[in-house]
């Protein structure tokens, strides 16, 4: 059996060169008993703390970058069994080496745990330690010079010292904790692992925080869980501002009850110029009733389906108002809603590239949507498209109907499935209706076809070489019945 004490203050180093010798004597880890300062009698307070002769031949050791950047962070933890545990996963990676790979193994669930716990703390300290200035002595010029005192759960400050240096460069800095320090002079960071005494310092800025907490704190949008969650209160002592947030929770309804009693019930100032302002910006004229611009106009106001609640704005169709051709796709796309124009996007422009093969000019074509607002789920910062249900499209044929009752187009191209229930209630297959003019009222003629945007989303890369091939077909086919 084996004991190994170390000074335990979140040097990844002396865990490191203890681990290496007992894995080169082929030490397994239920006869290592790892112990720190906190629990030893000093730093070496056993005759034991020696490492072991390594085996002959030794063996040879190779560790993957990941398990190092992990044991970086797990050893600044204050869990007394961090050092047994890396030594575990250390032998087992030996063995193993797709170890970290398995999330649901105990040990490495729990040395992230670990890690995760660290860089928590370390957020934490960037964002409450507050620095006061010192006073430079008097009639001496130079660097101003600021001390900080923070309370952290972990051996951190080795660690977080290097954003600091980074971030306040340009000033003298010294952070004191108790668990070490940490201070930059202009050209030397220096840090140390020695519990540092809490300095007792007070200074101008204390009330400015308060000033500004105070600024700024809503009563109305309170939610005190969530902000002792992001700020706990062990924090607070700390934090000058936070004298107040007893006092502001416990007066929050009565400041919203006062808020709502102080609401403003005259205009804003300058609230008459702006109107004056804008009473003589001459109006612009109302298309004719019975017009495509008097029905674009007004499908920029549509609240028919709740589609409208996210879109930017209504894409209404575009193109001569007695084009002989119509074409229809399903709705428009992130572009397109942007733009307040249809087939502007990708599959708008493979849709122009594959009129264009087939000699045909867009602008002979009137080309709208079966649906007029981007439906979309939010993703991040992205926009994913959702198909438009049927109930939509239902919805929505009241601007379609109008469209092709004023351009009155001999032939219309059906982009899709949606256009095509759209146009005709039918939910059958595409593929038994493509590419085959189908007669309409009124002396129309329907063509069917798939919509562009079909051919991106084909994975196999012979079989979207053989669609786009087809579309292309069907374009000319288009261009046969025109």
């Amino acid at each position: 059996m084996f004991r190994y004490s170390l000074r335990g203050r979140g040097d990844v180093n002396e865990w490191r060169d203890a681990a290496r010798g007992f894995l080169l004597a082929g030490i397994t880890p239920e006869f290592i008993e790892w112990r720190t300062m906190d629990d030893a009698d000093g730093l070496f307070g056993f005759d034991e703390n020696r490492l072991p002769q390594p085996a002959d031949p030794p063996p040879k050791i190779t560790v993957q970058p990941s398990f190092i950047r992990l044991a970086e962070a797990v050893v600044c933890h204050s869990d007394p069994t961090r050092f047994a545990l890396l030594y575990r996963l250390l032998f087992r990676l030996f063995h193993s080496h797709g170890l970290l790979n398995m999330a649901t193994d105990s040990d490495v669930t729990a040395a992230r745990r670990l890690a995760k716990s660290v860089g928590r703390d370390y957020h934490k300290m960037t964002a409450f330690v507050r620095f006061k200035e010192l006073p430079l002595p008097e009639g001496q010029a130079g660097r101003r010079r600021f001390v900080s005192w923070f309370e952290p759960d972990h051996f951190i400050v080795a660690r977080v010292a290097p954003f600091f240096q980074r971030r306040f460069t340009d000033m003298d800095w010294l952070i004191a904790t108790p668990k070490g320090s940490a201070s930059w002079d202009g050209e030397t960071l220096k840090t140390s692992d020695d519990p540092a005494p809490k300095p007792n310092l007070r200074d101008d800025t204390d009330d400015l925080w308060r000033i500004y907490y105070a600024s700024i704190f809503n009563p109305a949008r309170l939610k005190v869980k969530m902000m002792t969650t992001e700020m706990p209160k062990k924090y607070w002592k700390n934090l000058p501002e936070a004298d107040l947030i007893p006092g502001m929770i416990a007066r929050a309804e009565a400041s919203v009850l006062d808020m709502a009693a102080r609401q403003a019930s005259e205009p804003l100032p300058f609230h008459h110029r702006i109107q004056d302002a804008a009473a003589k910006v001459p109006a612009a004229p109302r298309a004719a009733a019975g017009t495509l611009a008097a029905v674009r106009e007004d499908a920029r106001h549509c609240t028919r389906c709740d589609i409208h609640c996210l879109a930017t704005q209504t894409v209404f169709g575009e193109g001569p108002a007695d084009a002989q051709v119509m074409v229809i796709g399903e709705q428009p796309g992130d572009q397109e809603d942007l733009a307040g124009k249809p087939f502007v996007g990708p599959a708008g422009k493979l849709f122009v590239e594959t009129l264009q093969q087939a000699g045909i000019e867009r602008d002979r074509l009137y080309v709208t949507n079966a649906v007029k607002h981007f439906k979309y789920q939010p993703r991040g910062k992205r926009r994913i498209h959702q198909k438009p249900n049927m109930g939509e499209v239902r919805q929505c044929r009241w601007w379609l109907r109008q469209e092709l009752d004023l351009v009155k187009p001999k032939l219309v191209v059906a982009m899709g499935a949606t256009a095509l229930f759209a146009l005709t209630d039918m939910r059958q297959k595409l593929e038994d209706v493509r590419s085959e003019p189908i007669a309409m009222e009124e002396g129309k003629t329907l063509f069917v076809t798939v919509h562009p945007s079909y051919l991106f989303r084909i994975p196999d890369e012979g079989l979207r070489r053989e669609q786009l091939a087809r579309f292309r077909e069907d374009m000319i086919s288009v261009k046969r019945l025109m």
